[in-house]
C-alpha cells in the first residue's frame, strides 16, 4: 500500500512539474503581451531620463510592445525605487537607475526595501563620467584656481546636485574632502532644474554628466573644469581629469537596469538579451561613445556582484566625507 501511495505521489509530482514547465515555457513564448513600464527615479531631462528613453524606444521595437518611461523623482530616488521593489515580478515593470542605488543603503538607517534582496539585477548598461562645471562669473578657469577661490571664500559658494547620495553629490563631496574646501550643498530633484539654476547663477558649480553639460559648455554658458573618470573623455579631450590636479581622484558613475525580485528566469533572460543587443548595436554604441559614455552590458550575475561591491565602496566614501541626508 505504501509503495502504491509513493508511486502515486511521484506521478502527481511529475505531472505538476510538467504543468509548471509548460506554463513557464508558454509565459516565455508570449512575453510580453502588454506594454512595459520603465521607472526612472529622477525628473525628466537628466542623463538617466535621456538614456532610459533611448533604451525604451528600441525595446519597444524589439519586444513589439510599448515601453513607457515613468519618471518618479523625489525622496533621493527612494520613491521610484520602492515602487519597483513592490511591483509584480512579471517583467512588466523595470527600472533604470544610477549608482545612487548603492549609496542610499549607507545614507539611511532604514530603507523601505532591501537593495540586495528586493530586486533582480538585469545589466549594468552604461558608465558615464561627470564633469565639474561652473558659472562663467566665477573667477576661475582651472580646477586649481577654483579650489583657491573656494578656500578664499569658505562657506560662501553653493553647488547644485541631483540629491544627497547621487553621483554629482558624491563627486563634489569627494572633491571637497580631497581639496579641503567648504561649499554649500543645494540638492535638487533632478539634473535639469539644477542646471537651470546654475546657468541662472543661483548656484555657482555642479557636477553633471557630459551629455547634458556639453551644449552649455560649447555655448559658453558654463565653464568645464574637469571630468571624474581616470582618463579624459574622447568626446571632450580638452577637458582635464580631476585627477590631473588631485592625484587619486576618480569616481565612475554608472546606469543599470533592474526588475523586482523573483522575476522568472526566462523573462530575465529575454530582457537581458534585448537590452544588451541594443547597447551593443553599432549605431547605439557609436552614439553613446560620442556622448562620452561607454556601453557595458554585463550579465545579471556580474551585475549582482558589482552591486554588492559598490555598496561597500561607497559606504567608505560616504563615511569618509561625512555625507548626511539633507
Amino acid at each position: 500500500m505504501k509503495l502504491l501511495q509513493r508511486c502515486w505521489f511521484q506521478m502527481v509530482l511529475a505531472v505538476a512539474c510538467m504543468v509548471v514547465g509548460a506554463l513557464t515555457s508558454h509565459a516565455a513564448e508570449t512575453y510580453p503581451s502588454r506594454p512595459l513600464r520603465m521607472v526612472v527615479p529622477y525628473a525628466p531631462g537628466g542623463n538617466t531620463d535621456v538614456l532610459a528613453r533611448l533604451i525604451a524606444q528600441r525595446l519597444t521595437q524589439s519586444l513589439g510592445q510599448q515601453v513607457v518611461v515613468d519618471n518618479r523623482p523625489g525622496g533621493n530616488t527612494l520613491i521610484g525605487t520602492e515602487l519597483v521593489a513592490r511591483a509584480p515580478a512579471d517583467g512588466y515593470t523595470i527600472m533604470l537607475t544610477t549608482l545612487t542605488f548603492t549609496v542610499v543603503p549607507t545614507l539611511y538607517k532604514k530603507l523601505p526595501y532591501d537593495a540586495l534582496r528586493d530586486f533582480t539585477p538585469l545589466t549594468l548598461a552604461v558608465t558615464l563620467p561627470n564633469v565639474l562645471v561652473i558659472h562663467p562669473a566665477v573667477p576661475a578657469r582651472t580646477l586649481k584656481e577654483f579650489i583657491s577661490h573656494a578656500k578664499a571664500n569658505p562657506g560662501k559658494l553653493s553647488y547644485a546636485s541631483t540629491g544627497s547620495g547621487t553621483s554629482p553629490h558624491l563627486s563634489m563631496e569627494l572633491l571637497k574632502s580631497m581639496a579641503d574646501i567648504d561649499l554649500v550643498h543645494v540638492p535638487y530633484k533632478g539634473g535639469a532644474p539644477a542646471m537651470t539654476d546654475l546657468i541662472g547663477g543661483q548656484v555657482v558649480a555642479q557636477f553633471i554628466g557630459l551629455p547634458v553639460a556639453m551644449p552649455h559648455i560649447t555655448s559658453g554658458k558654463l565653464r568645464a573644469l574637469g571630468v571624474t573618470s581616470n582618463k579624459r573623455a574622447s568626446v571632450a579631450p580638452n577637458i582635464p581629469t580631476i585627477g590631473e590636479t588631485l592625484a587619486g581622484y576618480e569616481l565612475d558613475p554608472w546606469f543599470g537596469v533592474f526588475g523586482p525580485a523573483g522575476m522568472p528566469k526566462a523573462v530575465t533572460d529575454r530582457l537581458y538579451d534585448e537590452i544588451v543587443r541594443i547597447l551593443r548595436a553599432g549605431d547605439m554604441k557609436d552614439y553613446l561613445n560620442s556622448l562620452g559614455a561607454e556601453p557595458i552590458g554585463n550579465t545579471p550575475a556580474q551585475f549582482a556582484a558589482h552591486i554588492k561591491a559598490e555598496i561597500g565602496k561607497y559606504a567608505k566614501i560616504v563615511k569618509a566625507a561625512g555625507i548626511k541626508v539633507e
